[in-house]
């Protein structure tokens, strides 16, 4: 990637770093916070879900916004309905109310997962914008290595609480780079009015378009399984395995970098053989991998190690995946850039958090139930991907 898209590169992936940071934070102390709470396992997932849920819906209003009026003025209002959150989250003293916090955190934290994909399109399209998508996930990629070890040194300084006063400064760090770093990137004689009209006739538009959608779902599938393993991993890593939050926050770690060291390699894969080969062998990978793990998990033969390491090969196939889904769905969609972004989104996080919610009964300290789901996900990825048009 040129010097000139190095900057934007990093902003956009600080900018991004917000929500992901709310999550992976976040992890290490749901087993703590459901005990000071009173709240299940299956209602702390619930906090993630809510999350997941309000994140993908509020997508659908921050794109056609942003094609409306520029990309910053809905990144503005997003942060400051993140800060909102957070403080409900820092102050709650029940588990309805973290829920009803997190909630109002995927309002806002909607808008820094929408708009920056939307202003990649407006500055690059095809291989160029996987390179810059790719690089993108490299800088917030500091989230979900550092991100859990930040939340247990905080849990243990200052207790649950401060995770969420950490979240709150770091909103305000975000209002002030997107303040004076990140320029516009949608002049004004390219910018659409908001018409509901428009508004159903795009999605119609999107919703029939057959490479779209597939690509949305195989991306949806995809994130899925991630959702899974966020939703699960605290209990089945420090309840199952026995580790602390500490070493649950090293453990994650490991997975992440798994995910984001493929990402980077996305963008060479791409340049060299074309978007559609990578992620068709990249959808065999993940669903080998985890079938796989599932298959050992059944035979009683997963333990911490090969649990670890089976997840960590299948997200390396993830970190192909979507780079090159993002970018693909939104190739052919021009001036409706931001709607596809915003319905591609709003598709996806919903399919995630209804996977979530499909296996809360099971999800908890046994790691088989998780695994199921990953694999679960990971198959239907695969066949999705096959359906997918060769010329997309």
């Amino acid at each position: 990637m040129s010097g000139s898209l190095a900057r934007p590169a990093l902003i956009l992936g600080l900018l991004s770093c917000l929500g992901p940071f709310a999550i992976d934070m976040y992890l290490p102390a749901m087993p703590v916070i459901g005990g000071d709470l009173g709240a299940s396992p299956m209602v702390m997932q619930s906090t993630i879900t809510a999350y997941f849920a309000s994140f993908g819906i509020a997508q659908m209003f921050y794109g056609p916004w942003a094609d409306q009026s520029g990309r910053k003025l809905p990144l503005y209002a997003g942060i400051a309905m993140f800060v909102l959150g957070t403080i409900l989250c820092m102050t709650a003293s029940s588990p309805t109310g973290l829920i009803a916090g997190r909630f109002v955190q995927g309002l806002g934290g909607a808008a820094l997962g929408v708009v920056p994909r939307a202003i990649v399109r407006d500055m690059m399209t095809g291989a160029e914008a996987t390179r810059m998508m790719s690089k993108i996930m490299l800088t917030f990629s500091i989230s979900p290595m550092l991100a859990p070890l930040v939340g247990s040194a905080l849990l243990v300084i200052t207790g649950w609480r401060g995770i969420f006063a950490a979240l709150l400064i770091a909103s305000v760090v975000s209002l002030a780079l997107l303040a004076l770093a990140q320029p516009e990137t949608l002049a004004k004689d390219n910018r659409r009015p908001f018409k509901m009209g428009f508004l159903l006739k795009g999605c119609g538009e999107l919703l029939v378009d057959k490479t779209f959608m597939l690509l949305t779902f195989v991306g949806a599938f995809g994130f899925g399984s991630f959702f899974i393993f966020l939703a699960s991993a605290s209990y089945v890593y420090q309840q199952g395995f026995g580790l602390s939050s500490t070493q649950f926050s090293i453990a994650f770690a490991v997975n992440a970098m798994a995910f984001i060291g493929a990402s980077q390699g996305a963008s060479r894969a791409t340049v060299r053989f074309g978007n559609m080969p990578v992620l068709i062998w990249a959808s065999a990978g993940f669903a080998l991998a985890a079938v796989g793990l599932l298959g050992l998990a059944l035979l009683g033969m997963v333990n911490l190690w090969v649990c670890m390491a089976g997840l960590a090969l299948a997200n390396a196939c993830l970190g192909l995946i979507v780079p090159a889904t993002m970018v693909m769905a939104l190739d052919d969609q021009g001036d409706k850039a931001g709607l596809a972004s915003s319905l591609g989104g709003t598709l996806q996080m919903l399919a995630g958090g209804a996977m979530v919610v499909a296996l809360g009964p099971w999800l908890g300290a046994s790691a088989t139930p998780m695994i199921a789901g990953i694999a679960f996900a990971a198959t239907v990825t695969l066949v999705l991907t096959l359906l997918v048009p060769r010329n997309a």
